[in-house]
């Protein structure tokens, strides 16, 4: 269920990111009202899957995922470049969290680290 409330952090902090753009430096009533709901909804999932999810993979996860989808919604709704390059690191990115969800799955709590 954690990986759940990241997931949904994750997609939320992608609509209070495109928020604050509406929002014009808080200017305009309504998108900032969104924008300051979804803020504090993204932070209250975040913090109730760091329960249980390592602070590390899951600040990397949300994060990532706040970060490539803001930057896809920027292509499609503001006309943001898209390059080969951009698409490529993108994916990238994807890739990354992906791999720290498959990773945490396979790590031990209980495992001894060596000094």
């Amino acid at each position: 269920m954690a990986w759940i409330y990241l997931l949904v952090a994750g997609v939320t902090e992608i609509v209070w990111a495109v928020g604050l753009k509406f929002a014009d430096g808080f200017t305009n009533f309504f998108p900032s009202l969104v924008t300051i709901i979804f803020i504090g909804v993204s932070f209250v999932l975040f913090a109730t899957a760091i329960k249980t999810i390592p602070i590390g993979t899951a600040y990397a996860v949300f994060t990532g995922i706040g970060a490539a989808g803001t930057a896809v919604v920027g292509i499609l709704l503001f006309s943001e470049n898209a390059s080969v390059e951009k698409i490529f690191f993108l994916l990238l990115l994807l890739v990354g969290i992906i791999g720290l969800k498959v990773l945490d799955g396979k790590e031990s709590p209980d495992k001894e680290v060596d000094s």
